[in-house]
């Protein structure tokens, strides 16, 4: 039986709420629920679902290294909370460096414990706010501090190479090439959507067939928080999206999902991001590319282009322009550097 695939977001937001659910009830310490009603109306599902999977690390490290194994999750108490230390606090980030969980290893890396600390220190001031515990141990700790990261991108020459290679399957393993006739104006199309627009691989995943309009080149987009754009496209995109829904529609697949797997299903984010791996893999071996970093090269390109950080921020769907500052600093300094000896400060000699 086929799956209703309607409405990408609802279904999404179900299975993140019945996770979030289930990590409550066997994971975490009963007077989390009140935390988590709390933040209900100002964060994502997703979102909490990623602080409840961090607290549920914070629980366990606290069970096995402060209590000794001697209180179950369920058995730690506000009282409890309130007594962990700055210090046992900072131990927990020592211990993210390499630890064992369900029977697998695990290493966390400068970003990974940053991320945990903040949901950590955002269970503890809640409590503290709210008059709960008399301390907020957590609030005394420094974050770890966070080396910048080389921004990876795709090059001009490598923008071409890999929507070529997923129209012609050079390059794949025999094995692959067995699945590409079928797959190959279904790839060129993710691939020339993602390079020539920069959204979120979220955001394509989520998108319907009624979400494109070619009268004007647009499509409707799902923005993190709910929020709804409305965003633009070259002819390029616009005859690879079309030859795929001919494709699409030649086939007879009735499913109102734009981008759908071998299945007919809609396509999943895993099947997306191994499908940008294998053909990137092939143009640009070197490089760990994602569909995060096709965004980035879009961005990249949009920046280069205009000079103008505010459009990059509004077309990517950056809230805060200083993310987009962040991401694009090594283009601002490129800027820099590109300005030396523009202002004359001696005559030109003849």
């Amino acid at each position: 039986m086929k799956k209703n695939t309607s409405n990408y977001y609802v279904q999404r937001n179900n299975q993140n709420l019945e996770a979030i659910d289930k990590l409550l009830e066997e994971k975490l310490p009963s007077f989390c629920y009140d935390y988590f009603l709390a933040i209900d109306s100002q964060t994502s599902t997703l979102t909490r679902l990623n602080y409840a999977h961090d607290l549920k690390i914070f629980f366990y490290f606290l069970q096995e290294k402060k209590f000794r194994k001697s209180k179950t999750f369920n058995e730690i108490t506000l009282v409890d909370l309130e007594a962990v230390t700055s210090t046992d606090i900072e131990y927990f980030l020592s211990y993210l460096s390499h630890y064992t969980y369900d029977g697998k290893e695990h290493v966390c890396n400068e970003r990974a414990k940053a991320r945990k600390l903040s949901s950590v220190r955002a269970m503890f001031k809640y409590f503290f706010n709210k008059d709960l515990i008399s301390v907020d141990n957590a609030a005394k700790v420094h974050t770890p501090k966070l080396h910048d990261k080389p921004i990876i991108r795709l090059d001009t020459s490598e923008v071409f190479d890999i929507i070529e290679t997923a129209e012609s399957g050079q390059g794949l393993s025999p094995h692959q090439k067995a699945y590409h006739e079928k797959t190959k104006v279904r790839d060129g199309a993710i691939l020339t959507l993602f390079l020539g627009t920069g959204i979120r691989i979220s955001e394509l995943v989520g998108l319907n067939n009624n979400d494109i309009n070619f009268k004007d080149n647009s499509f409707i987009v799902t923005r993190k928080g709910g929020g709804k754009s409305i965003l633009y496209f070259d002819d390029i995109v616009a005859e690879a999206l079309k030859r795929y829904m001919d494709y699409k529609e030649f086939n007879q697949l009735v499913s109102p999902a734009l981008f759908l797997s071998k299945d007919t299903n809609r396509i999943t984010v895993r099947a997306v991001e191994n499908l940008v791996q294998k053909y990137a893999k092939i143009v640009s071996p070197l490089k760990k590319i994602s569909p995060h970093k096709l965004r980035s090269t879009y961005g990249t390109s949009l920046y280069r282009a205009t000079g103008d950080i505010y459009i990059v921020a509004d077309v990517l769907g950056h809230k805060d322009v200083n993310t987009t500052r962040k991401h694009y600093a090594a283009i601002s300094d490129e800027n820099r550097r590109n300005v030396v000896g523009k202002v004359k400060l001696k005559p030109t000699e003849d």
